[in-house]
């Protein structure tokens, strides 16, 4: 009971910190998710969170949504769902947490990294690429909002069809670990739990994000998440 009180208000804050940011919230929420939940369960329950937490954000924006880059980046996550769905059968699940902290350190530290996968500036790119990584490390990065950001300057339009988008990836993760026969009803309290605290989050976030500048929380953001990451690959490496 007490994880499920601490996950759920973890899943409050990081919603409503994602809703004024754009981007951050989930990255943290799955850094997290490993002291609390088994390897398997990790992915599947963050991208329930997740899926509930965008989708809550886009509806509270949803008159700031662009629809043309949104309906590209679509035709690409179908392709990556399919691709990497096929691709993490092969994939022992017990390393997840390894692979999330790796990549929460290249996409924070790498310039290499970050040089390569900004490349992709096509939103059918964005979508196949974000949602392979969404099928592996749960939570594929602020890419899209990032290619956003250079095609639009309105902020909420970059939050609001950034929400959506994210939407998508995390309903297509959902997809590829129920055909992995994952038991979501497993976890069914929990999940109710998280996904009213997501959407409360969204809520308050969206209202915070018309009332101040969130520049001094992206500023933090690389520090936090680097030590999350290098907590999960030591509980790993010490096993």
């Amino acid at each position: 009971m007490l994880n499920d009180i601490l996950l759920g208000l973890t899943s409050l804050i990081t919603s409503a910190l994602s809703a004024v940011t754009g981007v951050g919230g989930g990255m943290i929420l799955i850094g997290l998710m490993p002291f609390f939940l088994p390897s398997l369960a990790i992915i599947p329950v963050h991208g329930i969170t997740q899926l509930a937490s965008n989708a809550s954000r886009a509806w509270f924006g949803r008159k700031d949504i662009i629809w043309l880059p949104f309906k590209r980046f679509v035709i690409g996550s179908i392709l990556g769902m399919v691709v990497f769905g096929i691709l993490i059968r092969f994939v022992k699940l017990d390393l997840i947490p390894l692979f999330i902290g790796l990549y929460i350190l290249l996409l924070q530290w790498s310039s290499i990294f970050n040089r390569l996968i900004r490349r992709f500036e096509s939103f059918v790119l964005v979508g196949f690429l974000q949602t392979g990584l969404g099928v592996f490390v749960g939570t594929p990065g602020p890419l899209n909002v990032a290619v956003l950001n250079r095609h639009y300057s309105d902020a909420h339009q970059v939050v609001a069809t950034g929400a959506i988008m994210m939407t998508v990836v995390h309903g297509a993760k959902v997809l590829v670990y129920m055909t992995l026969g994952f038991v979501f009803y497993d976890y069914w309290q929990l999940l109710v739990f998280m996904v009213v605290m997501a959407t409360a989050g969204s809520w308050l976030g969206t209202k915070l994000r018309h009332w101040f500048s969130a520049n001094w929380l992206k500023k933090i953001l690389p520090y936090l998440l680097t030590l999350l990451a290098l907590k999960l690959i030591v509980g790993i490496v010490i096993k």
